[in-house]
């Protein structure tokens, strides 16, 4: 298995729109993605929702870290925030508080971990594959 990764600290002031462009850039680099538009669109909506966590809820620069092993693109955001983030019901009045929703509903699956400096929210995506195509 062949895998290869980037990474890139944004900061909170300006940090959201960067890392989407950023994060296009690279995405552009992999060959699958062409043919998959609408998961491009899931992984750059994943990068925002996360980015903006880190600013808004840890007050912290976002580490983000993306890395394709052949299977699944694995996005990675670490901050320095303590407090382990979870879904949560907005109200349908409320202009946030469904970042982490909107992640479950387009990534394959999502799960956080604590590190000693913080913790990382990693969401994994896997392109969906062309009948009678290449593999990604």
């Amino acid at each position: 298995m062949k895998a290869v990764g980037w990474a890139r600290s944004f900061p909170v002031s300006g940090g959201v729109r960067a890392g989407r462009r950023w994060t296009r850039e690279h995405l552009d680099t992999l060959e699958w993605t062409e043919d998959a538009p609408g998961t491009v669109d899931d992984i750059l909506l994943t990068v925002s929702e996360l980015i903006t966590n880190a600013h808004v809820h840890a007050r912290s620069d976002a580490e983000l870290v993306l890395t394709w092993d052949s299977q699944c693109l694995h996005v990675s955001v670490h901050d320095s925030g303590g407090e382990m983030p979870a879904p949560r019901q907005a109200d349908a009045t409320a202009t946030g508080g469904r970042g982490l929703a909107l992640v479950d509903a387009v990534a394959d699956h999502w799960h956080t971990h604590t590190r000693p400096d913080g913790k990382t929210v990693t969401a994994c995506f896997t392109p969906p594959v062309r009948p009678g195509g290449p593999q990604p």
